[in-house]
């Protein structure tokens, strides 16, 4: 590693922090009245899922559950059902857990603790880095998929990052962390904007990037990427896209739902039972009877 990482005065700060102050998109959970609890909901939401799909469901979902208490009382199948077409409706049943244990262990208030937030049901290490990061300013390093390949452009020269997060990773962006901790949770939300806006995955805009002059990457003549080969996830055809159908059947109904409205949605016999039954055992719907079924309760 080059001294492009070192101290916490290096030249990709001024730059980035500078670009970030002029050009953040107004995001509700990033705005100066934003509860913890709308940054814990937005962090469930934005895994694996665009912000533009997320933000009228976080929106109706603050509208309807302000607090982790209010979604605590209401039971998990209609977190399930606010979720919508988010995708990975799990993390609605694990975001409902979740409040539930805030409200049983933390007198319903998000706690500020790295290792409090860990402890909770659904979060992982980079969920509890970023709540405590952009709800409580503290210094964490937050690596997402975002952040992982810009540190992998800019310092490290390559175009992709690992498919896992790596110990080096880890030491790299606690390196990088500023040492105030105010502005090392502004360095940590700018990195994921730049990665979102600029130093994208398929099609980075280099000549407008602020840390352009800095990045190994650009330097070294963007290289193609050279590691094993990179997941495309599929939809069309899988059992996730079934199980979506099937979902989407019980959470559009009023009420438990006979089999047969399942089988209208879906053709493949083989298919439709394996991805009833994931539901089943993921907890996202239930049998209410010999052949209807709902959401959980």
């Amino acid at each position: 590693m080059s001294d492009i990482s070192a101290g916490s005065t290096h030249r990709l700060h001024e730059p980035l922090l500078r670009w970030y102050d002029a050009n953040a998109r107004e995001l509700p959970w990033r705005t100066e009245s934003a509860t913890p609890w709308s940054v814990l909901v937005s962090e469930f939401m934005l895994q694996q899922t665009p912000v533009a799909r997320v933000l009228p469901v976080h929106e109706a979902w603050l509208r309807r559950w302000p607090t982790p208490a209010a979604l605590a009382a209401e039971p998990p199948g209609e977190a399930v059902r606010a979720w919508g077409r988010l995708g990975y409706p799990r993390r609605a049943l694990r975001l409902h857990a979740a409040a539930t244990a805030i409200v049983e262990q933390h007198d319903g208030e998000v706690p500020a603790a790295h290792a409090d937030l860990l402890a909770l049901p659904g979060v992982g290490d980079y969920t509890a880095s970023a709540v405590a990061a952009f709800a409580f300013g503290q210094r964490q390093v937050v690596l997402d998929t975002n952040v992982r390949r810009v540190f992998a452009r800019a310092v490290t020269g390559v175009e992709f990052p690992g498919t896992s997060v790596s110990r080096a990773e880890r030491d790299l962006g606690a390196a990088l962390l500023p040492d105030d901790e105010p502005t090392a949770a502004t360095w940590s939300v700018a990195v994921m904007e730049l990665g979102a806006l600029v130093c994208t995955a398929a099609t980075p805009a280099c000549p407008t990037c602020p840390i352009a002059t800095a990045c190994a990457w650009s330097a070294a003549g963007r290289p193609a990427y050279a590691g094993p080969p990179r997941k495309v996830q599929t939809w069309a055809g899988t059992d996730r896209q079934c199980r979506g159908r099937l979902l989407a059947v019980l959470r559009d109904a009023d009420g438990p739902v006979h089999r047969s409205a399942l089988e209208a949605v879906w053709a493949d016999v083989a298919q439709r039972e394996r991805s009833l039954a994931g539901l089943l055992t993921d907890g996202l719907a239930a049998q209410v009877g010999p052949d209807t079924f709902a959401l959980p309760g």
